[in-house]
């Protein structure tokens, strides 16, 4: 009888305390946010921290509250940002999807290693000794911290090599490789940019082959080739602009080292269309390379010697040149020489012309001197 009556006793509590806690959920409710909900309905769910706040829920609350672009996502990306720029009321530019890249290419293949480390498997331990053991101090350390920090299994280790290696297709740009990375060799880049300097060192020469055989010597033939002014030298090494860089891939060409680094696979080939081209020449005189040929008012030919920059695509009033990936390399020595701009020519002044600009000249210095009695 007694255990009957604790049972009835605790359900009795139990409905007490139940009805007690549904009428206080409605007396302090707080009210819903629509866009905060639909905002957070939006985001991938990912829950990595790449925003900077306590995952998905924190992100939502910060871009409802105004707090955080709504671009901060770097999980969804540009489809994601569009999608919550249309609920918050924001125009958001196009923007172009970033991966981790690893600027280094140091691996035992090319760095040379100064001591053999037998501690712990971790990159930030084995840099507190002689920062590390690896001739360059800036290269990939290769023991994986940013391997177990990716959520998205998008960075691996070489085994053979023992360098970090990114899978571009998994790889959602949250950034966490990036900021756990001690010798910062990770960065987010643009995942369709065909040339990159692969490597951090700024010393120069032979300091720099002493190190490693993939670093950069500092030797700026690679901004001194490019034809758009697109690599300014910074620390002794080269620095692109994007907005400038035509990707003509020629400074990947030049480099004696190999650390800067072109996808030779997507590198274009213009083809002139000898049915629409009227033989203007403006092809011609715009290619930088010397990889047009043709004589006026007859079908222009593109040589082999073609950087795939798309400057004469562009500039062609008759819209008959298209870009085409290419099926072999390109031959710089089928390149024609490229005339130098022809000099302004000055007019020539014959006695006429004298006479009516002195008769010009005093007209107008007997009105001044008319306006100033």
């Amino acid at each position: 009888m007694n255990i009957i009556i604790a049972v009835l006793a605790l359900a009795g509590l139990g409905v007490a305390f139940g009805l007690l806690l549904t009428w206080t959920s409605k007396v302090f409710a707080v009210p819903s946010d629509p866009k905060r909900d639909a905002v957070r309905e939006s985001l991938p769910g990912a829950n990595c921290g790449g925003c900077g706040f306590p995952g998905c829920d924190g992100c939502a609350d910060a871009i409802a509250a105004g707090k955080a672009p709504v671009t901060a996502c770097p999980v969804g990306g540009a489809p994601v940002a569009a999608k919550i720029g249309e609920i918050m009321g924001v125009a958001v530019e196009g923007g172009k999807r970033k991966v981790a890249h690893v600027i280094c290419q140091g691996g035992v293949d090319h760095c040379r290693q100064t001591f053999d480390y037998n501690g712990i498997q971790d990159c930030i331990a084995a840099s507190l000794i002689a920062d590390g053991n690896k001739a360059c101090r800036y290269s990939c350390l290769g023991l994986g911290n940013c391997e177990r920090v990716c959520p998205f299994d998008a960075i691996h280790v070489d085994p053979a090599f023992r360098i970090a290696v990114v899978d571009e297709d998994k790889c959602q740009s949250c950034g966490k490789c990036v900021a756990e990375c001690p010798k910062h060799v990770l960065e987010l880049r643009v995942v369709d940019q065909p040339v990159d300097l692969l490597c951090r060192n700024p010393d120069m020469g032979k300091n720099v082959t002493q190190q490693c055989s993939r670093g950069c010597i500092g030797c700026e033939r690679c901004a001194k080739a490019c034809k758009f002014e697109a690599i300014t030298m910074v620390n002794h090494l080269p620095v692109i602009d994007t907005d400038k860089c035509r990707h003509c891939m020629v400074c990947a060409e030049v480099c004696p080292s190999g650390a800067m680094r072109g996808e030779w696979d997507k590198r274009l080939i213009a083809e002139i269309d000898q049915n629409a081209c009227v033989g203007c020449g403006l092809c011609k005189r715009t290619c930088k390379f010397g990889a047009i040929a043709g004589e006026l008012k007859k079908p222009h030919e593109v040589n082999n010697a073609c950087t795939g920059c798309g400057e004469c695509a562009q500039k062609c009033p008759k819209k008959c040149i298209t870009m085409k990936v290419r099926v072999r390399e390109r031959d710089p020595k089928e390149a024609l020489p490229v005339e130098p701009p022809k000099p302004a020519v000055k007019p020539q002044i014959t006695p006429e012309m004298q006479a009516k600009i002195d008769a010009a000249k005093a007209t107008k210095a007997a009105k001044e001197a008319e306006a100033g009695k």
